[in-house]
């Protein structure tokens, strides 16, 4: 989402980099390029001039300093930018606020597209992986299907919907839930409410009632990242209306500019709770500021990547293949088994992206990865015998035939994967012991947490 806008602003910052130190004038030229940038990203524009007079103001204080703690006027510069980037999303660390309340209740509010019922299940499945026992409920009675919907992701989530035979009548079908809820020991209702194409008295005055009904610890406010400042103002609406305790910001991984994401803390007042980057359950996370604005300025996502390779593999699995790399045994097998893996932990340029350095590399943006490549790299490596996998030099030309006939593939595109294979078994022969960001565990956690801690 945030590609153009990084792109902006890592070229200012390529711009400092030739001063040996900061001038009012290079601060002033860079500001102009930044304000350019967030303007462009469709950031709200008083968000945007109190930013730039924040960030004005620090670093004229350091012009008369020289360099400031051994930075470079380019790494002056990114801090400062960074700093005010997390400021602008206040200090909440995203997910949900502690309460002692049971049964949770949790609306989900916001307009009709937004993504609520979706969000519904994708957040009954985060709060199971926290160990919580999620039902859910619809109370949209009047849009087609809304409640069979509904149903349907929480049958795909393995997750119970309470769906009341008969009643149609959306504050008691909320109130139902809680009681069932109490009933049956489940500990968090998550209450998808309706939504209108624009906000009017009737739907404000149903979702008041259900909430006087359910007394929510938490009200959602589900935005579409894709409708940019119009979420802002909706979530705006609906906080003056109802109270809105945190946001929901979907699409992410669309081709939002971004500004939606940096308005809502200083215009609504609310801290983003949760956001949503792809199709799958799996793809809700709390938000998290620092992580994003360092994914922004091409500082990459350590942190959360190495969160994505822990829910992917096993520590017995990254142990095994530490060992099988150590001991020079490294097969096919194991690297088909690695690439799905990979696939596991989701799309490949937003897995990329979390890699410092790597997410505005030129390579990259001119030859986007393709998913599709990876699903012929398999099918070629499913296309062997298992001797073949296990010893790949084995493999002469009539078998490289017979493998691009099964795969679907040519011989060359055979011939480049073993040819690429080889050379990734001496370099992991060079690596020895290093068996990479899975192989780490909470080694590698506690490493990506001091590196954070060191940039600030």
């Amino acid at each position: 989402m945030f590609e153009s806008l990084s792109t902006r602003l890592q070229d200012v910052f390529k711009s400092l980099r030739g001063e040996t130190r900061l001038t009012p004038d290079a601060i002033e030229a860079a500001l102009r390029e930044i304000r350019l940038a967030l303007l462009e990203a469709d950031v709200n524009f008083k968000v945007v001039k109190a930013f730039i007079d924040r960030v004005r103001d620090r670093a004229m204080d350091t012009v008369d300093d020289g360099i400031l703690r051994g930075l470079v006027p380019s790494q002056q510069v990114v801090k400062i930018v960074r700093d005010e980037m997390v400021a602008l999303f206040g200090n909440a660390e995203g997910g949900l606020q502690p309460s002692a309340k049971r049964p949770r209740v949790i609306l989900l509010l916001g307009l009709q597209g937004a993504g609520k019922t979706t969000t519904a299940g994708k957040l009954g499945k985060w709060l199971t992986k926290q160990g919580r026992h999620p039902l859910l409920v619809s109370t949209d009675v009047k849009r087609p299907a809304a409640i069979e919907q509904l149903n349907v992701v929480g049958r795909k989530a393995s997750l119970r919907v309470h769906d009341p035979a008969g009643e149609l009548e959306p504050v008691a079908r909320a109130r139902s839930a809680v009681a069932e809820a109490n009933n049956l020991g489940f500990d968090v209702v998550i209450v998808d409410t309706a939504g209108r194409l624009h906000i009017d008295d009737e739907l404000m005055r149903e979702l008041i009632a259900i909430k006087d009904a359910t007394d929510p610890s938490d009200r959602l406010f589900v935005a579409d990242a894709m409708t940019g400042q119009d979420a802002i103002k909706s979530a705006g609406e609906f906080n003056a209306r109802v109270g809105v305790t945190g946001v929901v910001l979907t699409k992410l991984d669309g081709d939002a500019r971004g500004g939606a994401a940096l308005s809502v803390v200083s215009v609504v007042g609310v801290p983003i709770a949760f956001a949503g980057s792809g199709e799958r359950l799996e793809d809700l996370e709390p938000f998290h500021p620092e992580r994003v604005v360092s994914r922004v300025l091409g500082m990459g996502d350590v942190l959360s990547l190495i969160e994505k390779a822990e829910a992917a593999i096993t520590e017995e699995d990254a142990e095994r293949l530490e060992e099988k790399i150590r001991a020079n045994e490294f097969t096919l097998e194991d690297f088909r088994d690695q690439l799905k893996t990979i696939r596991r932990m989701g799309p490949l340029e937003s897995i990329i992206g979390m890699i410092p350095g790597m997410s505005n590399m030129k390579e990259l943006a001119e030859n986007k990865p393709d998913e599709k490549q990876i699903s012929r790299v398999e099918a070629i490596i499913n296309s062997m015998t298992v001797e073949e996998r296990r010893k790949q030099h084995i493999i002469n030309g009539s078998r490289r035939k017979r493998i691009a006939k099964g795969s679907g593939t040519s011989v060359e595109e055979v011939n480049r994967l073993l040819k690429q294979f080889v050379q990734m078994q001496k370099m992991l022969k060079q690596l020895g012991g290093m068996a990479g960001l899975t192989g780490g565990g909470k080694k590698a956690r506690r490493q990506a947490t001091q590196m954070l801690r060191n940039r600030r």
